[in-house]
């Protein structure tokens, strides 16, 4: 088991939190909306025992991070800020980005304005189009019911998870458990409301842009209709060059598979690496 290393990067009117574990190339973990670090690779030790320095943080407001000075700032352009400073902090120069969601979004950010930071990038099912959300009332419903109930009143306002019956359990009690990870839940609520106010990126067309290989993870919508399938394919089709990966049908998620997507994002750094 590769030793871990606590990382605490200081930013203005903040402190992020972060842990380092294994040596060789670096690989950067940015993770989704709600979510902590551990809710990229799911526990997976993988990458960090196969040559690879797999660096991972809190973002701004969520897990044991600090919220951010203004609750309006939650912005992809924030984040990606946190992100270069969290490399600096650890002397990487560059790295490959593996970024789900929100993370996903970040990553792509990152690519464009810092292209010579990031070697690769692996994508878990983004869902962001480069424009504000179409559907904010949702977002704020969600931040109103985490405010007054905690994670219960997150799961209120979110409603019955839109997948087959037999996933609902599990997807109830994995947002229940990932909702319970936040030390300053109000800043999470913040987060909620501003996130889908914010652009990674100009418009979806930017991704044509972004310079460095990729792997796009998607997810079939029948269990993960929150992150379309057909977003994933758009972003294939739009990055030049980039491969897209999906679980067979049936199969849980790769995205929710934190063994199983480590050995595919390990296959394709070695791959690009190679």
């Amino acid at each position: 088991m590769p030793a871990v290393e606590r990382l605490s990067i200081d930013r203005p009117g903040l402190r992020l939190d972060g842990e380092a574990a294994g040596d060789g190339s670096p690989v950067l973990l940015l993770h989704g909306l709600s979510a902590t670090r551990r809710y990229v690779l799911h526990g997976s030790t993988a990458l960090a025992r196969a040559d690879r320095r797999v660096v991972s943080f809190d973002a701004r407001g969520h897990g044991e991070s600090d919220p951010a000075p203004d609750p309006a700032a939650y912005r992809y352009a924030d984040m990606a800020d946190d992100a270069v400073a969290v490399l600096d902090a650890a002397g990487i120069d560059r790295a490959a980005l593996v970024g789900h969601s929100m993370g996903a979004a970040t990553a792509v950010r990152l690519a464009l304005e810092h292209p010579e930071r990031v070697g690769a990038l692996v994508l878990v099912t983004p869902a962001h189009l480069g424009r504000p959300s179409r559907d904010l009332a949702r977002w704020d419903a969600l931040a109103d019911g985490l405010l007054r109930g905690g994670p219960e009143g997150f799961m209120a306002a979110y409603g019955t998870p839109r997948a087959p019956k037999r996933w609902v359990p599990t997807i109830r009690s994995v947002i229940l458990q990932r909702l319970a990870r936040h030390r300053h839940p109000e800043a999470v609520a913040d987060a909620l409301r501003a996130v889908p106010r914010s652009t990674a990126f100009d418009g979806i067309e930017a991704l044509a842009r972004v310079a460095a290989p990729t792997l796009v993870v998607g997810s079939r919508d029948d269990v993960d209709p929150d992150h379309p399938l057909e977003v994933a394919t758009r972003y294939r089709d739009l990055i030049p060059g980039a491969l897209l990966v999906v679980e067979k049908p049936g199969e849980a998620p790769l995205a929710w598979r934190g063994a199983a997507l480590s050995a595919a994002v390990a296959d394709f750094l070695d791959a690009v690496e190679g």
